[in-house]
């Protein structure tokens, strides 16, 4: 069944840019991890990017009657959008809460009108799936947190977080691989490598895969 509020806007001279409307669902991934496997073999195409709940299309078409031509091409297949089921694996990723792993969790609870342990409760208890990898190498934008738990980003972000953090941005939860400036509220810190370029496969999560967080231990300040 086609969505009659998506529509294919114009990014640039070679991109074409598509988001579903709100609120972020699965459903909706799984509809842009179809396109994007229909899409990436069509002439014209270079790359096609997922987002969150969105998808963008690079093309290399020679002229402007040729990006023209394949945006209604692009446009047809939002009649009947398919959706892709991926059969991924499941990760446990154990984290220590609070204190110096992460420093925005007193604050945020106290936000939310939660305790420490409610909030580490509710954020262990969720199974979450990975949508997309990006920002970083094996940064896993998740979809499945808590509605109690969504919490705005930082206005002014942290010129560094460190790697392996675990933190809530929005309606999403993630942890950076590597350190960085990020904005994302600190909750907590994994030692789990999401990223290991020695490895044959390097990047730890794909989309489609689920994981759950686990405590290992928890501290209030």
């Amino acid at each position: 069944m086609a969505l009659q509020t998506l529509q294919w806007h114009i990014g640039s001279e070679h991109n074409l840019v598509l988001f579903f409307p709100a609120p972020i669902t699965l459903d909706k991934q799984k509809k842009c991890w179809a396109l994007a496997d229909i899409i990436e073999p069509f002439d014209d195409v270079k790359e096609v990017l997922i987002g969150m709940n969105s998808l963008s299309v690079f093309s290399n078409a020679p002229t402007w009657r040729a990006f023209q031509t394949l945006k209604e091409t692009l446009t047809a297949l939002l009649d009947d959008i398919p959706e892709k089921h991926i059969d991924g694996k499941h990760i446990e990723i154990p984290v220590h809460y609070g204190g110096k792993y992460g420093p925005d969790l007193s604050a945020l609870a106290q936000s939310l009108g939660m305790s420490v342990e409610d909030v580490v409760k509710r954020h262990t208890s969720a199974t979450y799936t990975v949508y997309f990898i990006g920002f970083q190498p094996g940064f896993p934008y998740l979809g499945g947190l808590p509605e109690d738990l969504y919490f705005p980003r930082h206005a002014t972000p942290r010129t560094q977080v460190p790697a392996g953090s675990v933190g809530i941005g929005g309606e999403q939860t993630g942890i950076y691989p590597f350190s960085s400036p990020g904005g994302w509220q600190l909750l907590g810190q994994t030692d789990t490598a999401l990223f290991d370029l020695a490895d044959s496969t390097p990047t730890l999560l794909s989309a489609g895969d689920t994981l759950c967080f686990r405590a290992i231990d928890i501290y209030e300040a």
